[in-house]
C-alpha cells in the first residue's frame, strides 16, 4: 500500500455529481487539507463522463506539490450499487466490470463515476481505491419500505425495488448528531432532509435507515430542482400516447425538465425567492408545492418512527435556506418540533441547533460533507 506514513497519511476523496465534481484531501485525523470543485460540466458532443474525467485530470494536475500525493487511499462516490454492492468496496478490474453492468440503474451518474475511477487508476496505479455507494446506507430497509406492490417476478427477475440514495449524506448527518448530542448512533431516531438540486427524506430508527423517499432511481419522492418526484404512474403512458414523446424523451422530461424548473423556469431557490418578492404567482406555487411534498413525507415518517430525537436539515438548501426551514417546521410544535425562529434566521455556519429549549425533539442543521464520510468509511477498513 502506498503511504507517506501513518501519522501524516493523506486520503483523496472524489465526489462526481451529474454536472459537478468535488475533490478533497484529508489527513489521517479526518481534517480537510485541500478542496477544489469543477462546476457546469457538460458532456455534449462526447461520451458520458468525458467532461468529468477531463476536469478531474486538470484538478489533480493543479494540486499544490505538497498535496499531490502519495495517497494512502482514494475514495469514489458511486450513486448506485445495485443488489451487489452495499459496503465500501476495494476497486479492481472485476469491480469495474460489475459497475458497468449496473449502469442502467443510474445511467446519468454511474458512468461518470466509472470514468473518474478509470482516470485515477491510470494516474495512481499503485494506490488502493475504493467505491462508496449512496445506496449502501439503505441496505437494511424493511420489506414494507423496500418493495413495491408489484408481482414477485418484477423483483426476482428485474430487481425492481427501492434502493434509496443520499446515503453518504445521511450517514454523515447521523455521525454528526451522535457527536453533537453525546448519544451513540444506534440509539438515535432521526429524520434527515437532504435538500439540494436532488432532494430526499430518510427516516432513521436506531441508527439504521427504515424508510426513504427516493426509490429504484433518484427520480421518486420530493419535488427537486429538475426532477418531478412522485407522480401518477400512468402519466408516462399518457405522455407517450397523447403527447407523442418517446420513452427516452419522457425519461428526460421527468428528470431534467420538471421539478422547480418545470414549474417556474428555474431550479435555484434564491431566484425563486426573488421572483416571489416581485409577485410571481408561478414561483409562489412552485415553492408551496416544494414545501408541501416535504411536509407530506415528514408527517408520515414521524408517525412511523414513533419517537423522534431530531429533524436534520442538510444539503445546500437545507443548510442555507432559512425560509424553507421555517416553512417546513411551521406548526409542528404539537408533533414535538419547536423551531427557534431567531436561531433559524441567524447567518451562521457549521453544525448547529435550531430548536427551542423546551422542544421535545431537536432541529439541527448539518452541512453536507459526503467526502469526509467517504474517507472515514475507508479509514475504518484500513
Amino acid at each position: 500500500m502506498t503511504t507517506d506514513g501513518p501519522d501524516n497519511a493523506r486520503w483523496l476523496a472524489i465526489n462526481a455529481g451529474s454536472s459537478s465534481l468535488k475533490l478533497a484531501i484529508f489527513d489521517a485525523g479526518g481534517n480537510r487539507r485541500h478542496a477544489c470543485t469543477a462546476e457546469a460540466l457538460n458532456d455534449t458532443g462526447g461520451s458520458l463522463g468525458e467532461a468529468h474525467s477531463h476536469a478531474l485530470d486538470e484538478l489533480i494536475t493543479a494540486l499544490p506539490p505538497d498535496e499531490a500525493g502519495p495517497f494512502r487511499g482514494i475514495a469514489h462516490r458511486v450513486v448506485h450499487g445495485g443488489e451487489r454492492f452495499d459496503t465500501p468496496t476495494r476497486i479492481d478490474a472485476a469491480v469495474i466490470d460489475a459497475l458497468h453492468q449496473i449502469e442502467p440503474l443510474a445511467p446519468l451518474h454511474n458512468p461518470i463515476a466509472a470514468a473518474c475511477i478509470e482516470l485515477t487508476r491510470r494516474r495512481f496505479p499503485d494506490t488502493p481505491q475504493y467505491a462508496l455507494f449512496d445506496t449502501a446506507f439503505h441496505r437494511d430497509l424493511p420489506p414494507e419500505s423496500r418493495d413495491y406492490a408489484l408481482p414477485a417476478w418484477c423483483r426476482d427477475r428485474l430487481g425492481i425495488r427501492r434502493f434509496g440514495f443520499h446515503g453518504l449524506s445521511a450517514a454523515h448527518a447521523l455521525r454528526c448528531l451522535a457527536d453533537a448530542t453525546g448519544h451513540p448512533p444506534e440509539r438515535l431516531n432521526l429524520i434527515v432532509l437532504h435538500l439540494g438540486n436532488g432532494a430526499s427524506v430518510t427516516a432513521i430508527r436506531g441508527g439504521r435507515s427504515v424508510a426513504t423517499s427516493m426509490g429504484m432511481t433518484p427520480l421518486e419522492g420530493l419535488v427537486m430542482g429538475t426532477r418531478a418526484g412522485d407522480i401518477d404512474p400512468a402519466i408516462p403512458g399518457v405522455l407517450e400516447r397523447e403527447g407523442g414523446l418517446s420513452s427516452d424523451e419522457v425519461d428526460h422530461l421527468l428528470n431534467h425538465e420538471s421539478g422547480l424548473l418545470g414549474l417556474c423556469g428555474t431550479r435555484d431557490l434564491r431566484e425563486i425567492h426573488n421572483a416571489i418578492d416581485r409577485g410571481s404567482e408561478r414561483a409562489s406555487t412552485a415553492l408551496a408545492m416544494y414545501i408541501h411534498r416535504i411536509r407530506h413525507y415528514l408527517g408520515g415518517y414521524l408517525v412511523n418512527l414513533g419517537r423522534l430525537d431530531a429533524l436534520v436539515f442538510t444539503g445546500g438548501v437545507g443548510e442555507h435556506d432559512m425560509v424553507v426551514r421555517e416553512s417546513v417546521c411551521k406548526g409542528l410544535g404539537v408533533m414535538g418540533l419547536a423551531l427557534d425562529v431567531t436561531a433559524n434566521r441567524r447567518d451562521e455556519t457549521g453544525v448547529r441547533a435550531l430548536h427551542q429549549p423546551h422542544s421535545p425533539a431537536g432541529i439541527w442543521v448539518v452541512p453536507a460533507d459526503e467526502e469526509r464520510e467517504m474517507v472515514r468509511e475507508i479509514q475504518d477498513l484500513d
